[in-house]
């Protein structure tokens, strides 16, 4: 008995040792893969938000209703697209969905594809009187002076790039700057 018990303990600890490794390398594995999709989002947006360094309002943020439910993927990001929904939300935001041009399907996840028709969403804060009693606060005193573009509209869209996690897709919000092309 004295010659097996060293082996079992042995044997025992490798086999507890491997299933450790294993957990350890799937959990791994699973939280590279959200990182890897996240990074590429933005690895694939650098060239616009290079284009667009300098042209973001930082102080759009504060008039943000509920800003953690949105993960900045870049601080200022630049894309161009034709506007094929226009809607106020009850919120006092501007709503969009922009068709992006060519080039910048990158902008754009499997959320977008399924639920926006693949479109981009970009969100105007503070661009209509707001329903909301809960959200006055983020636009009282505050009426956003960029022009809403007519749907049909070829426009350049400057502003936040960001993740909405209650939604699940990427949006350009706030925007900054909106220009006719």
């Amino acid at each position: 008995m004295r010659s097996t018990l060293p082996t079992t303990l042995s044997l025992a600890t490798i086999l507890l040792s491997a299933a450790l490794a294993c957990s350890r390398e799937k959990a791994g594995t699973q939280s590279l893969t959200q990182t890897a999709n996240t990074q590429r989002l933005a690895q694939t947006s650098k060239v616009a938000v290079s284009q667009s360094a300098g042209g973001c309002d930082a102080s759009l943020w504060n008039h943000v209703y509920n800003p953690t439910r949105l993960q900045q993927l870049a601080p200022c990001l630049r894309a161009t697209g034709v506007i094929t929904e226009s809607d106020a939300d009850p919120d006092g935001d501007q709503h969009f969905l922009l068709k992006l041009d060519p080039g910048q399907d990158s902008l754009v996840n499997h959320r977008n594809a399924k639920k926006k028709g693949g479109d981009l969403v970009l969100e105007i804060v503070c661009a209509n009187p707001t329903t909301m009693k809960k959200v006055k606060s983020a636009c009282t005193g505050y009426s956003n002076p960029i022009a809403i573009p007519v749907v049909g509209a070829h426009v350049r869209v400057t502003g936040t790039y960001v993740l909405d996690s209650h939604n699940g897709w990427t949006e350009i919000h706030p925007v900054s700057r909106m220009d006719p092309l």
